[in-house]
């Protein structure tokens, strides 16, 4: 898919704009998917589950009615586009129950700093070891500022403010989501590249299959004293930060530099911090602000690393 033009300003504050409400919203799903674990015996799976599964329906339908795109005469191979559907999406399922279950132990703004964090040193890592690409000195920089930020987030607190079971399910989840990253580009070298939005759909779709036994012996159905909390927040949860989200982050994506792009993004650790404190009562040490800011440095170092043109994409 080629980029739009950097040129064209008003594509540019578009997808900025889509980008600041996509980060917007991911922000505040770890708090929503709080006040549902405080408002039932929901469990993480099932949540991953119905989140997957209404995402694909909605996603399906809206292709239903969305303009047909003008399709590549590139042949591409049925085998690595079956690895990239079924990668993609047990990525997904990964990032997201573990994600869901970090916040469910160790708290939403911890939970979610934690893996938005590791997210982009994990994928850097990878992308040396299992694609050659190259790490610069900018990027290693970065990378070893964000492993100070999260020994001191998780080794500076006291026992019982950083639960070390919470931040493993985060590491988890970011190594989910990193692996997804990491398939999408070897595939889209090797002639095997995706629609986003088909992309996206597809890949809710294996990750619903894939969560669906344990979703099953967890609970799909929640016992709950206010179903229509629970109920109204799933939908929010499913639809703004599922279905629209996730289309207008890559809508986004493809308008502005990829350096840029991170660095709108941190809206969603800042703003998930920032609910957790004023809404859900949650306390950040000195500690956790000191690594939550190493962290969040290290990803705006880490982005502007790798965009500089001897940087390997």
């Amino acid at each position: 898919m080629t980029p739009a033009p950097v040129t064209a300003p008003r594509s540019v504050r578009r997808g900025l704009a889509y980008l600041a409400f996509a980060a917007t919203t991911w922000g505040t799903t770890g708090a929503a998917v709080e006040i549902i674990y405080r408002s039932s015996d929901f469990g993480p799976t099932a949540l991953s589950f119905w989140r997957f599964l209404t995402g694909a329906a909605l996603l399906l339908a809206a292709s239903v009615v969305r303009p047909a795109r003008k399709l590549s005469r590139t042949p591409r191979p049925i085998g690595r586009r079956v690895l990239l559907f079924a990668g993609t999406g047990v990525g997904l399922a990964v990032f997201q129950t573990a994600y869901f279950a970090s916040v469910q132990d160790t708290g939403l703004a911890v939970g979610t700093i934690v893996t938005l964090g590791a997210t982009p040193v994990f994928t850097a890592g990878g992308g040396r070891v299992f694609l050659g690409e190259r790490v610069g000195h900018g990027a290693l920089l970065a990378i070893c500022g964000a492993l100070t930020g999260l020994a001191i987030l998780v080794l500076g607190n006291q026992q019982g403010v950083v639960h070390p079971g919470g931040v493993a399910m985060a590491l988890l989840s970011a190594a989910g989501y990193a692996a997804s990253n990491l398939l999408g580009r070897w595939t889209g070298r090797h002639s095997a590249g995706e629609d986003p939005y088909t992309l996206t759909m597809g890949s809710f779709a294996v990750g619903a299959a894939v969560v669906l036994p344990l979703a099953w012996g967890e609970g799909l159905v929640p016992h709950t004293a206010d179903p229509g909390r629970v109920v109204l927040l799933m939908l929010y949860v499913t639809t703004v930060t599922t279905a629209l989200a996730y289309p207008l982050y890559f809508a986004g994506a493809g308008a502005v530099r990829a350096a840029t792009a991170s660095v709108v993004m941190l809206i969603e650790p800042v703003g998930a911090a920032l609910l957790a404190v004023l809404f859900l009562g949650e306390r950040l040490t000195a500690a956790t602000v000191i690594g939550t800011a190493l962290m969040l440095a290290a990803i705006a170092g880490l982005a502007v690393a790798e965009s500089r043109p001897n940087a390997t994409d």
